[in-house]
């Protein structure tokens, strides 16, 4: 029986959308967000038999997930006539939803104005000025705080006209854009064969759309679980059953994790089949092996979502089909991801195989 499930995973092939990269031109950047490969890890797959399986977002044109939810927000605003020509578009952001904006700011039109934690790495802040927007780093400070990034992002919005916070972690038309696209997508590259779904978040908007949309479209049939990284209080939420506690600590990746109940999320956080908590230790080491086996370079986000879909496939047993997302690639982030001097100091030099360390290459 062994033999003819792993057989079945090798002849797994995610299934291509009906619109592939060669058939005909898009409107755009706008018109080339979405419709991202599916891509099998296999080795992975064939460890756990299987078919883990993730959604390759760092080829969105902007170059991350947080592309739906940047293009998602703006037309919502414009249908809603909140957004005119010449307006101002300001946003919290850690950086990539800010990035996202900045690209559909440029293909639209507007001005873009981005705040953000100053613990974020100097490439994403170099990029967002490189696409004309307006960049400024603060304090990193609670979200009870007023001087909190986006309490900041909000009033300097309010005192402009034409202008619109998007608001990210509340703004629902987030989740909705990955409930019309992500999920769909997702359940049409595996043929409606997908036993669960599984992805970090700091907004919600992702997993919320996204598990909807499987939800729906399987009649619960599909899991749908969270992933969370060290100094986030959401694995404790869902694992205790709706009990909130105070965050602490802190994880070297990016724009995920959170310490409260998001809108975006509320919409589907009682739908959540369960949640992994995923340490450093573990993201590391899978960046540098999937570098190594896939030759996919990625951000630590991408490598945490992968550690918990091998995870979840260990948990439910062969033959099923994991999905998960890769959020974004390794260059926004290679001067720390890849410095040993870095490495060292956030003691995770150790965590990355001694046959792996030779991808370390920076001071």
């Amino acid at each position: 029986m062994q033999s003819v499930t792993a057989a079945a995973c090798r002849a797994f092939k995610p299934r291509p959308l009906a619109r592939a990269f060669t058939t005909r031109p898009v409107d755009g950047f706008v018109g080339a967000v979405g419709n991202t490969p599916l891509i099998r890890l296999n080795k992975l797959s064939e460890q756990t038999g299987c078919n883990i399986v993730a959604k390759s977002e760092l080829q969105n044109p902007g170059g991350s997930v947080k592309d739906r939810a940047a293009l998602g927000v703006v037309l919502d605003a414009e249908k809603r006539g909140l957004l005119k020509p010449g307006g101002t578009v300001v946003e919290g952001t850690a950086g990539n939803t800010g990035i996202g904006l900045a690209h559909v700011c440029r293909a639209r039109g507007y001005r873009c104005v981005i705040f953000m934690p100053n613990t974020q790495s100097q490439e994403k802040i170099d990029l967002l000025r490189m696409l004309g927007a307006e960049v400024y780093p603060v304090p990193a400070v609670a979200y009870e705080n007023p001087q909190n990034y986006n309490h900041q992002a909000r009033d300097f919005a309010k005192a402009l006209p034409n202008a619109i916070w998007t608001d990210q972690f509340d703004n629902t038309a987030n989740a909705d854009a990955h409930y019309r696209t992500t999920g769909p997508e997702i359940w049409a590259q595996t043929e409606g064969k997908v036993d669960a779904f599984i992805c970090a978040t700091g907004t919600g908007g992702t997993l919320a759309g996204t598990g909807r949309a499987l939800k729906e479209r399987s009649d619960g049939r599909t899991q749908v679980w969270l992933a969370d990284p060290p100094g986030s209080v959401l694995y404790s939420y869902i694992s205790s059953g709706g009990k909130l506690t105070e965050r602490s600590g802190g994880s070297i990746t990016e724009g995920i994790g959170q310490g409260r109940i998001t809108n975006n999320l509320g919409t589907f956080v009682k739908e959540i089949d369960g949640a992994l908590n995923i340490p450093d230790e573990k993201t590391i080491a899978m960046l540098y092996d999937l570098l190594d086996t896939e030759g996919l370079y990625l951000g630590a986000s991408s490598a945490l979502n992968v550690v918990a879909a091998f995870e979840l496939a260990k948990k439910l047993g062969p033959g099923k089909t994991i999905a998960t997302l890769l959020c974004d690639g390794a260059y926004r982030y290679q001067s720390r991801l890849f410095s040993k001097k870095w490495l060292q100091a956030k003691g995770l030099e150790s965590s990355i195989p001694e046959h792996l360390k030779k991808y370390a290459v920076l001071d």
